[in-house]
């Protein structure tokens, strides 16, 4: 085992520095088996003590083992010692989180050591879950800190570290009490809230991963993060406030701007975008922001439209609806209609930026299913998966299920966008003449996931997607599809049997443009049934075979007697 307490401990503040830098750099490369945990957490209060004194007066200094030229490389050894919990057990205290957080704010003028002292603030609260609490508290400041290194931080790096910080504050489920002080308080000498704050800084994070910026999109995964939320935690999305309006037009312009992904069309940040967009709910107030972008009038069908599925839509130039009084989404949308009008030659003020926020979600759906469930492929072929995990770490389920949650969502909470998407998906002239289920685009897709084994998130929201274009109506669905595309969805929300057309289903076609009725159960165009080619004894034969399996389905109990057609047509005197 090695003791590298020893050596540190005979430095002084006189020796030489590259004595210093030499004993540093052995306990930053270390094996972590090569230290006691006694030794471990000795040094590790060695150098916190020893760092706390460079942020007191200059006798304090003098007296400490190191000198601010060797803060950045001491702190990289205290994050290394860190990196496991026995170290970050001695780093969780209070005293000790306070020495990082004053560390932070007195080396602001050495990037490099003030943002060793964030990651080991950061590497610390994610191993020690009480040390989150312990770090918002008075005590320590760190909450206050955190945002003030927020609001002021410029580099995606820097944007990078504070936001890890301020997403691991509000990942439990005990942060509530935090959160609220965020939402409901500016930050300390600042007349912005924290919305105004975190707009701005996805809207700075865009510019830079437009630019390919290091840590910008690392930057924005984190500070999204923030306000989404798995399946155990609450985070800032779940305690939704008017306060939290102003989020909704900078994740908007996010969603629509953001440059593709690769190898796949949907990997991080976009996906962290679609959760945030997923909190969010359609409120009055936000509603001319979510819907501001697209057209007034009936859409044209979705074969007259580019077939590019990866296309952007461009922002429209008219502009949206206003409060008569300034909420949090008017300030949001002033400082995205800046934008960075500081970098152009016009100073003449520009609309806010408004986008077709349904269109650009259909194409990002259909390019993603497109990508991984190429031409007919049934989803549960085992490649699939594995195409999911090659290029995204991931399942077709976590990857696609938020997209058609937030496509969905706007179908659900806007009967234009509803219509819409239905004559997109369901065109008048939709081609009948093959299984629908066997089509290679959308609507054949979402028919066959609806049956697939393997991704059962994905299948559900699917048939929601489906279920919903169709006025939530069963009858219309089963109108639209056919009863045995969606037998099984319908089964699962109770609907035992096909439903009767009904008022409601009016609008759904009961036959093709050209006149052919439509096959009720498989959705196709009819055919003429040529007559059977049998003898008097196979058409008997035949007969028996269906007479012994209703007989059996009805005596198992997956056949009530009065649907049996063998009984029913013997009662009737169809049969002799």
């Amino acid at each position: 085992m090695s003791n590298l307490n020893v050596p540190y401990s005979h430095l002084s503040h006189s020796s030489s520095r590259s004595l210093a830098s030499s004993i540093l750099y052995d306990i930053v490369n270390v094996s972590p088996t090569a230290l006691h945990i006694a030794d471990r957490r000795e040094l590790i209060q060695a150098l916190l003590d020893d760092l706390s004194l460079l942020t007191k007066g200059s006798k304090d200094a003098a007296s400490s083992r190191l000198t601010r030229d060797d803060a950045a490389l001491a702190l990289l050894a205290l994050k290394s010692l860190g990196k496991i919990p026995v170290g970050s057990e001695v780093i969780a205290s209070p005293n000790n989180l306070s020495t990082l957080v004053t560390l932070a704010n007195t080396l602001k003028d050495n990037t490099a050591a003030s943002n060793e002292a964030l990651r080991c603030l950061a590497n610390c609260l994610l191993l020690i879950d009480n040390a989150r609490m312990t770090f918002v508290q008075k005590q320590v400041g760190g909450g206050e800190a955190a945002v003030e290194w927020l609001v002021k931080a410029s580099a995606p790096e820097r944007v990078f570290l504070v936001s890890r910080i301020l997403f691991l504050c509000t990942v439990s489920l005990a942060a509530s009490s935090y959160i609220r002080s965020l939402v409901e308080t500016k930050p300390h000498g600042h007349s912005e809230p924290i919305v105004d704050v975190v707009a701005a800084k996805l809207d700075m994070l865009l510019y830079n991963i437009q630019s390919g910026d290091a840590f910008a999109k690392e930057a924005m995964i984190d500070l999204l993060k923030m306000h989404t939320s798995d399946d155990q935690n609450k985070v800032l999305g779940d305690y939704w406030s008017e306060r939290l309006d102003g989020l909704l037009p900078p994740l908007l312009k996010l969603f629509n701007t953001l440059p593709p992904s690769a190898p796949a069309p949907l990997l991080p940040p976009i996906t962290h975008v679609i959760h945030s967009l997923i909190t969010i709910p359609v409120t009055p107030s936000l509603r001319p922001i979510w819907f501001s972008g697209q057209s007034k009038t009936e859409p044209p069908s979705r074969s007259s439209k580019s077939s590019s599925p990866t296309g952007t839509p461009g922002p429209s130039t008219s502009s949206s609806p206003k409060d008569s009084k300034p909420g949090a989404f008017d300030r949001a949308l002033s400082r995205l209609s800046a934008g960075r009008r500081s970098l152009s030659r016009s100073s003449s003020p520009q609309p806010p930026p408004v986008y077709d926020n349904l269109q650009h979600g259909y194409d990002l759906l259909d390019a993603v299913l497109s990508h991984y469930l190429p031409g007919d492929i049934d989803p549960d072929e085992a490649s699939v998966r594995e195409r999911c995990r090659k290029e995204a770490d991931s399942s077709l389920d976590d990857i696609v299920s938020p997209l058609v949650l937030l496509v969905t969502k706007l179908c659900s909470s806007d009967e234009t966008s509803k219509k819409r998407l239905r004559r997109w998906i369901l065109p008048d002239d939709l081609d009948r003449t093959s299984p629908l289920e066997g089509r290679a685009d959308l609507l054949g897709r979402c028919l066959r996931l609806l049956g697939c084994v393997h991704h059962p998130r994905l299948k559900d929201a699917a048939g929601e997607m489906l279920y919903a274009v169709c006025d939530s109506d069963a009858s219309t669905l089963a109108s639209y599809v056919g009863y045995g595309n969606v037998a099984g969805f319908l089964f699962n929300k109770g609907i035992m049997s096909a439903p009767p057309r009904t008022a409601t289903s009016a609008a759904a076609p009961a036959t093709t443009t050209s006149g052919v009725p439509i096959d009720p159960i498989t959705g196709t165009a009819q055919k003429e049934h040529e007559p059977l080619d049998m003898t008097d004894e196979e058409k008997e034969r035949e007969a028996e075979k269906l007479f012994v399996l209703f007989d059996r389905l009805e005596r198992n109990g997956a056949l009530p007697p009065n649907q049996n057609p063998i009984r029913k047509a013997i009662q009737e005197g169809k049969l002799g």
